[in-house]
């Protein structure tokens, strides 16, 4: 059984191009769960995750001092953050042992997704201040980002659209079981 795309009818002229429609960027688009300030009781989610079983928030990993939990806009299959525990927005105020343990846990996330996922590299990085891309400025968290020979395609290129191939709880129970111990 084959069917066709759905036409969305009495808009403009139609051509030739299909639509990949997904609306539930939207959310991310309008800042949804977007800290309403710089404080930790200013609505910031990565203070909020911790306090969720892991399943709910989609935690992959918890340290005494950071954690890893997937990113609900993924740039790629298998990407993680690593956060601290504590609301701290710049890489500068995390303690030494908090240093040590988000090195840590970034390498044995990379551990993680070679086992499960078989990447081939890592793009791995803070975005520190709005100016400098962080979507959540207020606390800091650092980016995991599993790479694969051919992964980028014309799609996000010229379409500004990801597929990706697995639902983030499925992620989620993939990479926690190819932790590390």
């Amino acid at each position: 059984m084959t069917s066709e795309p759905e036409q969305q009818l009495g808009v403009g002229t139609p051509d030739a191009f299909q639509r990949l429609w997904t609306p539930h960027r939207m959310a991310y688009i309008q800042g949804e769960n977007k800290p309403s300030g710089p404080g930790a009781d200013d609505g910031c989610p990565f203070c909020s995750i911790p306090a969720k079983s892991d399943e709910d928030g989609l935690i992959v990993r918890r340290g005494e001092h950071v954690y890893a939990v997937l990113n609900l806009y993924p740039y790629n299959g298998g990407h993680l953050m690593v956060v601290p525990y504590r609301h701290v927005a710049d890489y500068t105020e995390l303690n030494a042992v908090e240093t040590a343990e988000l090195a840590e846990l970034t390498k044995q996330a990379m551990t993680a997704l070679r086992t499960a996922s078989g990447a081939h590299g890592f793009n791995i990085g803070m975005n520190q201040g709005t100016v400098a891309g962080a979507g959540i400025a207020a606390h800091l968290h650092q980016h995991v980002v599993p790479r694969w020979g051919g992964d980028t395609n014309f799609l996000p290129v010229i379409g500004h659209t990801k597929v990706l191939p697995q639902l983030l709880g499925d992620t989620r129970k993939m990479l926690a079981e190819a932790w590390p111990a």
